[in-house]
């Protein structure tokens, strides 16, 4: 695969770096995805055990880091499907995974599909 252009989207006043900072937060998709899966470990919290100034509550962790990742996964998605509410399975692989428009199949022309693109990353910097 030929290597991926960065986007302009100064006409949304998103900066290169700024672009850059959304494009790899989507990118981690799917690693939030699988450490999302893999938190499942639920214990008791361990009163009277300190660590620093404050109380160590595993339990209460786990569900923060839990809570984190879904709404990343939500911002992620939620920007996609308001994008377009029909094609925004196309827009969340395309951002995601990095997969260009020609290995897509999508019912839309390439502009047309790059142009939803850019209004993705418009709405992601939005919500973020």
């Amino acid at each position: 695969m030929a290597k991926e252009k960065d986007l302009k989207l100064l006409d949304y006043d998103i900066s290169d770096n700024r672009y850059r900072e959304l494009k790899y937060f989507c990118r981690q998709y799917k690693e939030k995805q699988k450490r999302l899966c893999s938190i499942t470990e639920i214990s008791s919290p361990q009163l009277g055990m300190r660590r620093g100034a404050s109380f160590s509550d595993k339990t209460a962790n786990i569900a923060i880091k839990r809570a984190r990742l879904t709404d990343e996964l939500k911002i992620i998605e939620q920007a996609a499907v308001e994008t377009d509410g029909q094609l925004y399975g196309y827009i969340l692989k395309s951002v995601t995974d990095g997969t260009p428009y020609e290995y897509l199949d999508i019912p839309t022309s390439r502009s047309g599909f790059y142009a939803l693109r850019r209004r993705f990353f418009y709405i992601l910097d939005q919500r973020r």
